[in-house]
């Protein structure tokens, strides 16, 4: 039971970072081009992207 609790949690924690991501990609001065392509990579590559992003996005 106690799994499930913390994957429910961790579960919440992606969705709030994942929310945060999208709505600073739409906030960017970023061309629209690579808007969308942010936005593809951290749906196609759930935690991998959300890293990536992290690390070379938000500048």
């Amino acid at each position: 039971m106690l799994g499930i609790e913390v994957g429910g949690l961790l579960g919440l924690l992606h969705l709030i970072v994942v929310i945060y991501a999208f709505i600073k990609i739409v906030q960017s001065g970023a061309g629209t081009l690579a808007k969308v392509l942010w936005i593809v990579v951290i749906l196609l590559l759930p935690l991998v992207g959300l890293i990536i992003w992290l690390l070379f996005g938000p500048s």
